[in-house]
């Protein structure tokens, strides 16, 4: 894969610290160290996880989003290197293959009109898709776990199709999510992960966890309603604010509803209260709550994938991007850990 950047010695120099006494994730984990070794770093029985980033926010852009999220991988790879290696963080079942790089097309939307830039983006989108469809797919295609990490929610629909397409079946997903992402058919964006997966036949029973109501159009959940058998939705509202179901419950029910299958867990970060994001927001789910999801839903045999992303980075606020590299790295783990159990 042409665009796949694996982590460099100068990257390792730099981000990480080794202490007396003490083993670090990074001393343990497995790296690809050659693009081109990738399906023979794949047969490795000893790996279970896959971990990328995806280096873009050009889907966010297209949505009228806030950008950032390009950047989160860097933040997120500092704080994951670092962290201890134990017994439940698993660093030796982990290949860090590295990112995704599309330096190239942000480079070319330099010198892009501004009339012909939603365009344009939308148009680099699909160029996106085929890059992550494709290591997605051979990443399940080899019995693997992958771990998408930053990027916009454009990329729900290429973790689905890759998954899709290596097991020669539809999924389910579980998206934690205050949007439902199910704009219309316009050009790739981050608000139609969900309407493509769906619309080409990639996605089965789509649940939403958390939708918050206010920012749902009427469209949307007319749509939402006609399709009573395949996609279904717990609101924010119901859920934390009217206390119609508990936390518990609503775990419960979200899973059975896309457990009978294989199925991907999406966790966008607009979704957590005043978490940096592509639309921040200050009334939403908790860290521990989120924590609590992912462990909830990656215990079971029939999870796939974890997709985490719209994490913003602002690149003159570096306490608050560390904070979200050890939240993002605290959601790795604890899928990992759950998963190891199953």
């Amino acid at each position: 894969m042409n665009n796949l950047q694996v982590i460099s010695s100068e990257t390792f120099t730099k981000l990480t610290k080794k202490r007396n006494c003490e083993t670090k994730f990074f001393q343990d984990a497995n790296y690809l160290t050659d693009s081109n070794d990738l399906s023979t770093s794949l047969s490795d029985t000893n790996v279970k996880f896959v971990l990328f980033g995806i280096k873009e926010d050009i889907g966010i852009l297209a949505n009228h989003g806030r950008p950032g999220a390009k950047n989160t991988w860097d933040c997120v790879l500092k704080s994951l290197l670092n962290l201890q290696s134990n017994q439940t963080t698993k660093a030796s079942q982990i290949l860090i293959v590295g990112h995704l790089d599309f330096s190239e097309l942000y480079t070319a939307l330099a010198s892009t009109k501004q009339d012909e830039l939603l365009k344009t983006y939308r148009k680099h989108v699909e160029i996106i898709d085929q890059s992550v469809n494709q290591l997605v797919y051979s990443i399940v295609k080899a019995g693997k776990i992958p771990i998408l990490i930053g990027g916009g929610h454009n990329n729900a629909y290429c973790a689905i199709k890759g998954s899709a397409l290596a097991l020669k079946t539809k999924i389910n997903t579980i998206n934690f999510d205050a949007h439902t992402d199910l704009r219309a058919l316009e050009g790739r964006h981050s608000g139609n992960g969900f309407s493509y997966a769906i619309e080409e036949g990639f996605l089965d029973c789509y649940y939403i966890f958390g939708l918050h109501e206010s920012y749902t159009s009427k469209k949307i959940l007319k749509r939402i309603d006609a399709a009573t058998s395949s996609v279904k939705f717990c609101s924010f509202e119901d859920l934390m604010v009217r206390k119609k179901i508990s936390f518990k419950k609503a775990l419960k029910k979200g899973l059975s509803y896309i457990s009978k299958s294989k199925f991907g867990i999406e966790i966008d970060c607009d979704a957590i209260q005043n978490i940096g994001s592509s639309a921040q927001t200050p009334s939403g789910f908790s860290v521990n709550q989120t924590r609590q999801f992912i462990h909830h839903f990656g215990s079971h045999r029939n999870a796939i994938y974890l997709h985490i992303c719209e994490a913003a980075i602002c690149e003159d606020d570096p306490k608050t991007n560390e904070q979200i590299g050890k939240l993002l790295s605290y959601l790795i783990i604890d899928f990992i850990n759950a998963k190891s159990a199953v």
